[in-house]
């Protein structure tokens, strides 16, 4: 998802973080300078659904406005995953392909646990 806000905001003439602050306050909704330079600047970790509603009654906008879905993204991480799986590797290929490697192993059969 694209976090749309900035440009929802500019569509309809607020051109500065504080101008929304203020008028998310007047609605009950009061953000703190550092959560709304988040909201405003970059994509959040998280926004309530609540907070979402605010902001979507002081823009007049509905939510489609803010939260652009990215479908391609989402295959494109999966065509470099499937990649990635489908590479064999020394410790994959299954036997010793002569590189000298040294693997530990325990006698009991269990594994080693990570490094």
């Amino acid at each position: 998802m694209k976090w749309n806000l900035r440009l929802a905001a500019a569509n309809r003439g607020i051109w500065k973080a504080s101008e929304l602050q203020r008028s998310l306050a007047d609605h009950g909704l009061v953000i703190s300078a550092g959560k709304m330079s988040g909201l405003w600047s970059g994509q959040p970790i998280s926004v309530k659904l609540s907070d979402l509603d605010v902001i979507c009654v002081v823009l007049g906008c509905q939510i489609g406005e803010l939260l652009i879905p990215e479908p391609d993204l989402i295959s494109e991480q999966t065509t470099r995953q499937a990649t990635r799986s489908a590479t064999p590797t020394a410790a994959t290929a299954g036997g010793d392909s002569g590189s000298g490697a040294v693997v530990p192993r325990r006698r009991d059969g269990r594994s080693l646990p990570p490094a």
